[in-house]
């Protein structure tokens, strides 16, 4: 299902979009909607959707502030406005579509399904990335040096088991039992370790895919590490995980 979200301040608005993406969009699955900037981008922070349907005004601002003000875009947009001089704007966000109101479900169900195209594009190519990686095990004879306050840790990253996210700071979790905290943000470690063999579950954890023990469906799904931590994945990369795991025992 395409974990969709929509931000409209037009309460009727968005009990149309949902009616309409409820009869033409049977891939679609409303996770949740909102009314004015603010709120659009709490919902985006708690739903994690993979598609976005943003009215461009709306009370306390416009969508373009909305995706500006966030520190990057994982979903897909179709602009939604009953104005046309704004379609310039909605390109340069690379938006997949931009449906003036009235909308025609016909149109609507169209956008829709090049999302879902896209979206399904860029799986495949995160997929066979991870793939890559994969193969790639001895870049994990690789060393670090991490520096705190107290110590200078020179570490294998095979011996990184996770990485947890805190706002600014990022705990890494060895397999010695350390937790070694850093002023620097996940996203850092996720390019510092890009092609290494890690992968990010979860906005809030980084994990090395070798030290992956089971993956349990219940509580919405979560990864069990080989010291037993326990790791929420995102709706959106279940698949995938389940995909990598199946790949590892080839």
């Amino acid at each position: 299902m395409l974990r969709t979200l929509i931000i409209d301040d037009e309460e009727h608005i968005r009990d149309t979009l949902a009616k309409m993406l409820a009869r033409y969009c049977p891939q679609v699955e409303v996770v949740g909607n909102a009314d004015s900037l603010a709120k659009g981008v709490k919902a985006i922070e708690k739903y994690n959707p993979e598609l976005v349907l943003l009215d461009v005004q709306l009370a306390d601002g416009n969508g373009f502030d909305l995706l500006k003000s966030l520190p990057a875009i994982r979903f897909q947009v179709i602009f939604i406005t009953a104005y046309d001089k704004y379609a310039l704007g909605a390109f340069k966000f690379s938006a997949i579509d931009y449906l003036l109101k009235p909308i025609n479900p016909e149109q609507l169900a169209n956008a829709v399904e090049r999302a879902q195209l896209v979206i399904n594009e860029h799986l495949q190519i995160q997929i066979h990335a991870l793939e890559e990686n994969l193969r790639s095990g001895s870049r994990q004879d690789r060393r670090i040096i991490l520096k705190t306050l107290d110590n200078i840790y020179l570490i294998e990253l095979r011996n990184i088991v996770c990485c947890e996210s805190d706002s600014c700071y990022t705990t890494l979790h060895t397999t010695t039992g350390d937790r070694i905290v850093m002023a620097k943000t996940l996203k850092d470690y996720e390019e510092l370790f890009a092609g290494s063999g890690f992968y990010r579950v979860h906005k809030s954890y980084l994990i090395n895919l070798s030290h992956i023990k089971r993956f349990e469906k219940q509580d919405g799904g979560y990864i069990v590490l080989l010291n037993e931590l326990k790791i929420p994945v995102a709706s959106r990369r279940r698949e995938e995980i389940i995909e990598l795991m199946e790949k590892m025992a080839e």
